[in-house]
C-alpha cells in the first residue's frame, strides 16, 4: 500500500472456499502455497502468532491476530456463532466481532486457524489496520481434512490498557474467471511464488493486472516470493486518507518475505532494499518498504516496516 495516512471498507468481504481431500494416516502438512488442499490425517497444532524483531507495535498485531485465532479454532460442537462469540469474549474482544467471521465457522468436527502473516494496512497514533493472512484446517465427519483460509482487514483503535478491535473485514476475491491470461497461468504454476488463499483467488478471478503478475514472475526468478496481499482484503483507501489504493484496482503487490526471510527483520532490510530497486527497474512507479531510498518512486513509513509495496500504473 502507498504511504499511509481509513475507510471502513476493504476490497471485498468473505472467505476462500475450502477443498475436501481424503485423509492419509500418519501425515500432517501445511496448506500448499498455491492454495490447494493438503492431504493430512490430523489437524496441525494451533500455534499463536508471535512478533519478530523490527515490529513497530507488536501489541497491536497481537490483538488483531488473537481474535481470528480464537474464532477460527474450534472443537466438536463449537462451530456455531454463539460459541464463536464466547471465544471472542474469552480472548478479550467484543463478542459481536465474531459475526463478521462466520465464514471461519460451519461444517466440520473441529478446526485450527493459524496466522501465516500479519502486516499493517496502516498504523497511526490512534488507529490501525492489520491485514491478517490465515490458513484454516477443518476435520470433517468422514475423516478427511479440508484446507482453506482468507485475509482479514482488522481495524483497531488505541485504548488503555490495550488497543481494541472495532471491525473485521474479510476478503472476498470473487469467483474464478472463465479464462486466464498467459501471465496469470505462469504465476499459478510458479512454485517460487507463494500466494495466500485470497491472493490466489484474486489471480484466478482475473482481477489482478497483467503488469503486476509479470513483475511477480520476474521477481520470482531472483527470489522465492511470499505475497501477503494482492487485491482483496486490502483497504480501499490509503489508510487515514481519501486516496484510492492501488490494491483494489489490482495494480499492487505486498510482499512480506523473500527466500524465507521475513522483511520485518532488520537483518533482512538489505534484501528488501534490493527488491525495491529491482521493482522500480522493472516498471513499478510507487515502491515502499522499511528503508528510505532516494528517488521519487520510493517511500518508507511506519506502515511499511514489515513488508514491501510494489505499485504499477500501467
Amino acid at each position: 500500500m502507498p504511504p499511509s495516512g481509513s475507510t471502513s471498507a476493504a476490497a471485498g468481504t468473505g472467505v476462500t472456499p475450502t477443498t475436501p481431500v481424503p485423509a492419509t494416516p500418519g501425515t500432517s502438512t501445511s496448506p500448499a502455497s498455491g492454495g490447494t488442499a493438503s492431504i493430512t490425517a490430523t489437524l496441525p497444532k494451533a500455534v499463536p502468532w508471535t512478533p519478530r524483531r523490527g515490529e513497530v507495535s507488536p501489541a497491536v498485531k497481537a490483538q488483531a491476530t488473537s481474535l481470528l485465532e480464537a474464532v477460527g479454532t474450534w472443537t466438536a460442537g463449537a462451530d456455531d456463532l454463539a460459541s464463536a462469540r464466547r471465544r471472542a469474549s474469552a480472548a478479550g474482544h467484543a463478542p459481536a466481532l465474531a459475526d463478521a467471521l462466520a465464514p471461519l465457522l460451519g461444517s466440520g468436527r473441529s478446526a485450527v486457524t493459524v496466522v501465516r502473516d500479519a502486516q499493517y494496512g496502516g498504523i497511526l497514533s490512534s488507529s490501525a489496520s492489520v491485514l491478517v493472512v490465515v490458513d484454516q484446517w477443518r476435520a470433517m465427519p468422514d475423516g478427511s481434512v479440508v484446507t482453506g483460509g482468507t485475509t482479514v482487514d482488522v481495524r483497531l483503535v488505541a485504548a488503555s490498557p490495550r488497543w481494541l478491535v472495532t471491525e473485521v473485514l474479510p476478503a472476498s476475491p470473487g469467483a474464478a474467471g472463465s479464462s486466464l491470461t498467459a501471465t496469470a497461468s505462469r504465476v499459478l504454476a510458479d512454485s517460487r511464488i507463494r500466494l495466500p488463499h485470497a491472493a490466489l483467488s484474486d489471480v484466478r478471478a482475473g482481477t489482478v493486472h497483467d503488469s503486476v503478475l509479470a513483475l511477480l514472475v520476474s521477481l520470482a526468478r531472483e527470489h522465492v516470493v511470499d505475497v501477503s496481499v494482492l487485491r482483496s482484503g486490502h483497504p480501499l483507501h490509503v489508510f487515514g486518507t481519501s486516496r484510492t489504493s492501488d490494491h483494489p484496482r489490482g495494480r499492487a503487490i505486498d510482499v512480506w518475505a523473500l527466500d524465507d526471510r521475513p522483511l520485518v527483520l532488520p537483518a533482512n532490510h538489505a534484501l528488501a532494499t534490493s527488491a525495491m530497486r529491482y521493482a522500480v527497474a522493472h516498471g513499478a512507479y510507487n515502491v515502499g518498504g522499511p528503508v528510505a531510498l532516494s528517488g521519487s518512486q520510493y517511500f518508507s513509513d511506519r506502515t511499511h516496516q514489515d513488508h514491501i509495496h510494489l505499485g504499477l500504473n500501467h
